[in-house]
């Protein structure tokens, strides 16, 4: 599966405003994703709308990819540093001055075409067989029996 990845640095809204919206595009198909975001009335849907169209653009590029197949596979928010310039205050307890915090985040959004994957046509290994979680527990509880101490709030 190939993935097309854009990202927006120094957004200048705070990343927990922007995790809102990215919680409502994660996983749903392109256009999808671009109708909810062009309908929301929050301001980061903006941000989030111009790094998906990129992303989209980036997988334009590669001829063999159905634009209409995208899927929205990962989509997260950072916070980045704090805006620099003029610094302003605002009154704290006491007396005292505060800084008001103007904080920037950095947008990530990655899609995929996930039905070319399925036919087989991309390129790379199968999966290793991991053993079932059955027989994993198994082992844990068989390695734990008899040779621990037991705990402070427990008698032996």
């Amino acid at each position: 599966m190939i993935e097309f990845k854009s990202s927006h640095r120094f957004a200048l809204v705070p990343a927990r405003k922007i995790r809102s919206v990215i919680d409502l595009v994660r996983g749903l198909p392109v256009n999808e994703a671009l109708d909810l975001l062009r309908t929301s009335k929050r301001r980061a849907a903006t941000f989030i709308d111009k790094v998906l169209r990129s992303a989209v653009a980036n997988a334009s590029q590669d001829p063999e990819v159905n634009l209409n197949k995208l899927v929205v596979l990962r989509a997260w928010a950072d916070s980045g540093p704090l805006h620099q310039g003029r610094l302003r205050w605002r009154p704290g307890p006491m007396g005292r001055a505060m800084p008001i915090r103007k904080r920037t985040s950095h947008i990530h959004v990655v899609v995929a075409d996930l039905a070319r994957s399925r036919r087989g046509d991309s390129v790379g290994e199968a999966p290793a067989a991991e053993a079932p979680a059955s027989e994993k527990s198994e082992k844990k509880s068989a390695a734990g029996k008899g040779d621990s101490k037991p705990s402070r709030g427990q008698k032996s």
